[in-house]
Formats: C-alpha cells, sequence, structure tokens
C-alpha cells in the first residue's frame, strides 16, 4: 500500500490549498480528483482557444491569508477589472446596485409608490415568523418588492419555493440590507462608510489559472495532484481513517496516510465509508440535497454585445438564469479578434427538463434566449457552442437541511485524523476564498494548531463591502440577489 502523511480528496479551492500550505511546511500529500482538471467549479473550461468560467469567480476577499496566497501563487498575472452588472426584469434592464432614474423610469411611479407603501406596511406589522427566504426578505422590504425581484429569480436558482428555503440562507447572502438604506443611497448618493466593490482581480485567463498553477506547484514539491481518479472506498478502524481505495483507469489501488482532508461531497463521504455508517448518518446523508448547473458557451460573431461582466435573467419568461460575458473578464478569454463569447448558465437537477436536453438542443434553446433578450441581433450571429454540466454545484438550505448537516458533522468529528473542507465537504454555500480559508486551517490542524472549522465566520467572505477608515454608521449599497 502506498502511504503518504495526508491524503487529500478533492482538487478544488480547498484541497489544494491545504496540500498547498502542507508543502510549504514540507509536509508530503497525495491529491485525488475525479475530474480531468483542477479547480473544482472553480476551474476554467477551454473550447477551440475559447476560455470560460463554470459561473464568473470574482477574486476579492477580507480574509488577509486568502489575498497574500493568490499573490504569493499567481503575483503580477492578475488584471483589474471594473465591475459591472444588471437585472433583466419585466423586459427591462436595472442597474444593479439600484441607480435612481434608471430603477424609477423602469418600475413606473406607481409601482414605485405600491412598493414604498408595501414596505411601510411590512414595517408597521411585520410577520412575527421567520423560518424561510419568503418571510425573511417580506419583513425587510416588504411584499411587492420581494415578489418584483427576489421571487423568481432565487425559485430559478433553487428550483423549489421561495418558503422551503431557510431563513440562515438569506441573512447569510443578503445579512444587513433594507430599502431605506438603498433608497438613501439611490436617491441622494450617500454611501459613507461601506461601498460595493467597483473592480475586482482577475486571472489573465481564468479563475483554473490559479488552481492549475496550485497543481505545477505542488507537483514541484513532491505533493502529487492525480486527476480522473476516483475514490470507491474510504476505509476506517474506530476513530482513525485508515486508507482510500482510488480507481483509475479501470484500476484500483489503496492509499494509506496519517492525515485526511476530504472536499468530496459530504454526503459522497459518508456513503464511501467502510465499514458503512450507521443508518441514521446514511439516512441523513441521503436527506441533503443540491442543485446542479450547466453552462452553454455559445461563440458570437460580434465584437461588443453588452458591457457588462454578467446579468442576472429574473424574467420567468427565459429558462436561462445569468449570462457572463467573458470578454468582459478578461480580453484573453476570447482568443479571436472580433468575436464574443457568452456564458448561458441554467440551475438545473439531474434528470429535469433541461438537464436532461441532448447538448445540440441546449445549444438551440441558449441561442434563441440569446436573441430574444435582444443581448443578440440574429442566430446567424452564433457560429458554435459547448455546453459543461456540474453536479452538486450548489448545496441546498432545505426547511430540514440543517438537522441532516447536524448528524453527519457529529458523526464525522468523531474521527481524529480527518477534515472537511470547502463549498461540498461542509455542505455551506461558500465562495472560494472561504473554501481556501477552511484548506489553511485544516492544514494549520495538522500542524499542530486547533481549529474549528466550522466556527469559521463566513460572513467577511459572503459580501462585498469593505471599511473605509471613517469612524460615521456604515450603510450599504443594495445588493437584489447575492450569487
Amino acid at each position: 500500500m502506498e502511504h503518504y502523511p495526508t491524503v487529500v480528496i478533492g482538487a478544488g479551492p480547498a484541497g489544494l490549498t491545504a496540500a498547498y500550505e502542507l508543502a510549504k511546511k514540507n509536509v508530503q500529500s497525495i491529491t485525488f480528483e475525479q475530474s480531468d482538471k483542477v479547480g473544482g467549479i472553480a476551474r476554467t473550461e477551454t473550447y477551440k482557444g475559447y476560455r470560460f468560467d463554470i459561473g464568473g469567480h470574482r477574486f476579492f476577499t477580507k480574509v488577509t491569508e486568502v489575498e497574500q496566497l493568490w499573490y504569493e501563487v499567481l503575483g503580477d498575472e492578475f488584471i483589474k477589472v471594473p465591475r459591472l452588472s444588471r437585472i433583466y426584469f419585466d423586459g427591462k434592464f436595472f442597474s444593479y446596485p439600484l441607480e435612481p432614474l434608471n430603477t424609477l423610469g423602469n418600475l413606473g411611479i406607481f409601482n414605485s409608490v405600491f412598493i414604498l407603501l408595501s414596505y411601510l406596511k411590512a414595517k408597521l406589522k411585520p410577520s412575527t415568523e421567520e423560518d424561510n427566504l419568503e418571510q425573511w426578505v417580506i419583513n425587510r422590504f416588504g411584499e411587492r418588492l420581494y415578489r418584483t425581484f427576489f421571487k423568481t429569480y432565487t425559485e430559478k436558482v433553487w428550483g423549489i419555493p421561495c418558503t422551503q428555503i431557510q431563513a440562515e440562507w438569506a441573512a447569510q447572502r443578503i445579512k444587513g440590507l433594507s430599502l431605506k438604506k438603498a433608497a438613501t443611497n439611490a436617491l441622494f448618493g450617500t454611501n459613507n462608510t461601506k461601498t460595493l466593490i467597483k473592480e475586482f482581480d482577475y486571472p489573465l485567463l481564468g479563475p483554473g489559472m490559479m488552481w492549475e498553477r496550485f497543481q505545477t506547484l505542488l507537483e514541484k514539491k513532491g505533493s502529487p495532484v492525480e486527476t480522473e481518479t476516483r475514490v470507491v472506498r474510504v476505509n476506517r478502524c474506530g476513530t482513525r481513517i485508515q486508507s482510500i481505495d482510488v480507481q483509475q483507469d479501470g484500476r484500483e489501488r489503496s492509499i494509506g496516510g496519517e492525515h485526511f482532508v476530504s472536499s468530496m461531497p459530504v454526503t459522497a463521504l459518508v456513503k464511501q465509508l467502510d465499514p458503512p455508517a450507521p443508518e441514521y448518518v446514511l439516512e441523513a446523508a441521503r436527506s441533503l440535497n443540491y442543485r446542479d448547473f450547466l453552462i452553454v458557451s455559445l461563440i458570437i460573431d460580434q465584437d461588443h454585445l453588452f458591457p457588462d461582466n454578467w446579468l442576472y435573467i429574473h424574467s420567468p419568461d427565459f429558462k436561462v438564469g445569468r449570462i457572463q460575458n467573458f470578454k468582459n473578464w478578461s480580453p484573453a478569454m476570447v482568443p479571436e479578434p472580433g468575436k464574443t463569447c457568452l456564458g448561458m448558465e441554467y440551475f438545473c437537477s439531474r434528470g429535469d427538463t433541461v438537464w436532461s436536453m441532448p447538448d445540440d438542443e441546449l445549444i438551440k434553446l441558449a441561442s434563441t434566449e440569446v436573441v430574444n433578450l435582444g443581448l443578440v441581433d440574429s442566430l446567424d450571429r452564433i457560429e458554435d457552442g459547448v455546453v459543461i454540466r456540474q453536479l452538486k454545484a450548489y448545496p441546498v438550505y432545505d426547511a430540514e437541511y440543517r438537522q441532516h448537516l447536524e448528524v453527519i458533522q457529529t458523526f464525522l468529528s468523531t474521527f481524529e485524523n480527518l477534515q472537511t473542507v470547502g463549498r461540498n465537504g461542509m455542505h455551506r454555500y461558500n465562495n472560494q476564498d472561504h473554501s481556501m480559508l477552511t484548506g489553511i486551517l485544516a492544514a494549520k490542524n495538522i500542524l499542530g494548531e486547533n481549529h474549528n472549522l466550522w466556527d469559521v465566520n463566513t460572513e467577511r467572505s459572503y459580501h462585498e463591502e469593505f471599511m473605509k477608515p471613517e469612524p460615521k454608521p456604515a450603510q450599504k449599497e443594495l445588493e437584489l440577489v447575492a450569487r
């Protein structure tokens, strides 16, 4: 049996960061990745020289350790990208964050007044219950604004009613925002101490460039990263993980280790244990849900389509949820002058209508929708397309997820040499900087420190507000929907 000091399952941001931090301290590891490339959902795909993200990944963070790591690995290969996005709703594009004339002009005076009245009603007589996202949002923004902006897009993303999404998710993603502050900012331009970032860092060739560099550095340090390798069994004895069995090119082999770090979906980890986990733990694993995702990247014979990095499509008339314009993230993502590459993102679940559509039909659907949105003037402009599917892209915060996750978390905590990290390893909807932070702390634990990864303050990673050194009360601009 092969044996390494540390075995890492999953070569996404969390797993690679853990392995890299260990390598800097001369602790060898081996990392296994089921996909054919590193990066997880933060990877960059390539098609005929065109590069595109699996969802856009901005590089901004309040976590100093993560920011230092980014520049340590990529140095001056970052570019500064202006941040611009809008919302498409009811046939109109809304500036995002809100701009007074644009918002008032699109909504109309009567609708704006009704939104204000609905907000006042919610303030005067709020719901006494805040168990789900719908109740949470209505209490803060009023029912009319909730139904105008929040409801349709959120249900498009998650595929379930807002009443079945935990208020915890809303509090995590849009905490601290209010209509009063948004209106004040929009109408008077006030924004004393906090502001949404106006630009962000981005690797010249997409986020995958970062994780590919991690892989190269790890292998130079004697810590291999093996792709297209699936973990089929996690062997345990008492309170320790002893080894894992992996399958690669049709062959199986066993790898032992002193420490194990896993970013694979926590549900899969539980199901791979041998001897099997207790039935009540397996039942909890079967009860956790995920939302899948696919992107249709279209190559378009047109130099400039719209200035945004991405657009949110709130209208229920379209199946597409978000549209990335990769040329506006980095011109180097598009290899041919005069061309544009759009990423049409569809939130779906394995086995549903959209997920099951053949690639050619998905390309046709995406092409038709982008023309009907008025973003491309003719189907003849669309030269080519490719479909990439991503399972388990988003952990779902449904009504029962917390109790099931606590069962799994409690069980896994009994293993003294196992740590779970990252979005899927912890079933948390976090961003890549928080995933990297869990990897950093996991490595520190192996090196002798004592950090509880589940206690990491995720709020500092979720929001785009950056504090300026002024002692005035904070005001925030409004992002109606957090990614």
